[in-house]
């Protein structure tokens, strides 16, 4: 039975898009397994060739064996048939946070693109129950804590095929159920796993691959609006628009780095003719350019490499579905992915300490063109009883310390594990994990920084200011978020905000550059 309520993505030999993964996670579209002849014949010889493999007693790594360093202990026949339910139950230890709905859509989106290559010698069965998961919103409940990301996401991955088998607890359509009785409610039968299959889903990137999803499309928007804050506050410190001319980038043509000046040239209507505080304003407005553009730059290739990751047959071994040798290597490796989202996280990482340093101009009297210190709103004469946003700044700069401190690169604590098999390990999870809260961390200060322009804008009662800050301003008032006219509780400002934020309902600009 299909779903026929949102648009269809096929799946097949060619992967996925980091976009279309996000539908799919997003529940905005339905997966659909490719129906070419051609390609379900590919499937079926892969499946094939192993049976016939097992038929004639060759030996198949983690399917007449044991599995890691038990690779040397050969498993009798009368047995074989228990190893995939066993495997995926000794993996039954993840810990920590449980994977939100959306990231676990995410994570088996990947999964099924890379079975889906044709070289997991898995059956088309299988692959069809992955896509009814996906689109029937049965979703494994995924401990976040566990992986090395080297012999695949094993343990996080145990919980896709637990949800497939009908054991452990899932999500569906919000509701927490036990996983036989998700399935029963969605009319999707429970899989059966032929001998191969539990190691095939567990013993790849997914993990980390579709979180790095996640984070690049929130990255990408970050970005942007980040140049939006920049242009309010240049705006609001009677900053110089010259520094943001087109002439300044074409001679050092970074793409992303001059995609960046254009945004804020736009936001702030240059050129035009008021004069300047300053010839010169401080870095954190002068060369916001040269700091988001770093991670404008660093998509493209963080995209490409995913992609790789997303399309890429990535456990072990390997069928090939033409001759059906059997290929022992290393494709669940997570290397690639880990130094992606490691570059990603000090990418995002230098956004939340661009803004803070922009907070903290505005906030200062000696640096912020007149405005008031803190920006206090307060008049009359208990003003000097009132201090408007000194504790933000000092929220903002707290989340700013977390999130750089999180920028350690993962890949470079390699831990040898399981009886020294798994000696040198990429960690790619804990980078993917690490990106997600340092995206989590900077948006936050980005919505403190965009509170503390809008009260600034409110202070210049208009003067100086321009379309982005025009917008976002009146954007965020029209939320019933007012001015700070007197002291009181931000917090649920700042909540409200990020909400609207990540609902996308903040006018922040296209972030299409190229």
């Amino acid at each position: 039975m299909e779903d026929r309520k949102h648009p269809v993505i096929v799946v097949g030999p060619a992967g996925l898009t980091i976009e279309q993964v996000l539908s799919l996670a997003r529940g905005h579209a339905a997966p659909q397994l490719d129906r070419e002849p051609a390609y379900r014949a590919l499937l079926a010889r892969g499946a094939d060739h192993l049976a016939r493999r097992l038929a004639a007693g060759d030996p198949v790594y983690g399917v007449t064996t044991g599995f890691g360093d038990s690779c040397v202990t050969t498993v009798p026949d009368a047995y074989v048939d228990e190893l995939p339910l066993n495997l995926m139950r000794f993996h039954g230890c993840g810990t920590g946070r449980i994977f939100g709905e959306v990231e676990s859509a995410a994570i088996v989106a990947v999964r099924l693109a890379a079975l889906a290559r044709g070289w997991s010698g898995v059956r088309v069965e299988l692959l069809g129950r992955l896509c009814e998961l996906l689109g029937r919103r049965v979703l494994p409940r995924i401990p976040e804590e566990g992986s090395v990301g080297a012999s695949g996401d094993l343990t996080p991955l145990s919980y896709v095929v637990a949800a497939l088998v009908g054991e452990r607890e899932v999500w569906h359509r919000g509701q927490v159920l036990p996983a036989a009785d998700a399935l029963r409610a969605a009319g999707i039968a429970p899989l059966r796993l032929a001998p191969k299959e539990s190691l095939a889903l567990m013993n790849g990137t997914s993990v980390m691959v579709g979180l790095g999803c996640l984070a690049f499309a929130r990255a990408r928007r970050l970005a942007r609006l980040s140049a939006a804050l920049t242009a309010m506050a240049s705006d609001v410190l009677a900053g110089n628009p010259a520094h943001f001319d087109d002439r300044i980038f074409a001679a050092k043509p970074h793409p992303g780095q001059r995609a960046c000046a254009a945004w804020i040239r736009r936001d702030i209507e240059y050129p035009r003719s008021a004069a300047p505080a300053r010839i010169q304003d401080r870095y954190s407005i002068r060369c916001a350019p040269h700091v988001i553009g770093v991670l404008l730059d660093a998509l493209p290739w963080i995209r490409q490499w995913l992609e790789v990751e997303i399309a890429g047959a990535n456990d072990n071994p390997l069928i090939d579905p033409e001759t059906g040798d059997i290929l022992h290597g290393g494709n669940f490796y997570g290397g690639h992915a880990c130094f992606a989202l490691d570059a990603l996280k000090a990418a995002v990482a230098n956004l939340a300490d661009l803004i803070d340093r922009q907070v903290a101009l505005v906030c200062n009297p000696d640096t912020n063109a007149g405005l008031p210190a803190n920006l206090v709103g307060r008049e009359g004469p208990d003003r000097a009883a009132h201090h408007g946003f000194k504790a933000m700044q000092i929220s903002a700069s707290a989340l700013t310390a977390e999130a750089l401190k999180l920028t350690m690169p993962a890949s470079v604590f390699s831990r040898s594990t399981e009886c020294h098999n798994q000696d040198k390990v990429s960690m790619g999870t804990i980078a993917a994990r690490d990106c997600l809260r340092i995206l989590e961390l900077t948006e936050t200060v980005a919505i403190i920084g965009l509170l503390v322009m809008c009260q600034a804008v409110d202070l210049r009662r208009g003067d100086n200011i321009h379309q982005r800050a025009r917008e976002l301003h009146a954007a965020v008032r029209a939320r019933d978020i007012a001015k700070v006219d007197a002291d009181r509780r931000q917090d649920l400002d700042i909540a409200a905000l990020l909400e609207h934020y990540r609902a996308d309902a903040l006018p922040i600009g296209d972030v299409d550059f190229g």
